[in-house]
């Protein structure tokens, strides 16, 4: 991975590089759909990112701020990956709130079905 390199990458293979998305494609329709903001602005697919730059990501439930740290057109691993950028500390703070309600909403139970809410589970399977 070149980090200092000077050649200039796109938005959506850095995106790639970075593994942020699995393919160029997913990248690319993230990008399209407004889903990256490229210093607070919607980007283009092919804006040459730059280092410095800061980019909002949204990927499900989470939106992830980071900074550029350095520039990459190919694909590596996660901990090569992790050294193209650096998230803010609000961003992680903000994610860490976020998956806290996720898990709190989420209700658990620890008892087995009754008989009737069995008859209930397989009335609902059946679809009758």
């Amino acid at each position: 991975m070149s980090q200092g390199s000077v050649e200039p990458v796109r938005l959506d293979k850095w995106l790639w590089a970075a593994r942020f998305f699995r393919t160029r494609s997913l990248a690319k329709q993230a990008v399209e759909n407004g889903k990256v903001l490229y210093n607070g602005e919607r980007p283009k697919v092919s804006r040459v990112v730059q280092i410095g730059a800061s980019l909002r990501v949204a990927q499900g439930d989470d939106r992830v701020e980071i900074r550029v740290l350095g520039l990459s057109d190919r694909r590596g691993g996660a901990p090569e990956a992790r050294l193209l950028y650096e998230e803010t500390a609000q961003s992680v703070e903000q994610r860490a709130v976020a998956a806290a309600q996720r898990r709190a909403n989420v209700p658990v139970s620890t008892e087995r079905p009754s008989k009737k809410e069995r008859r209930l589970i397989s009335r609902f399977k059946r679809g009758s």
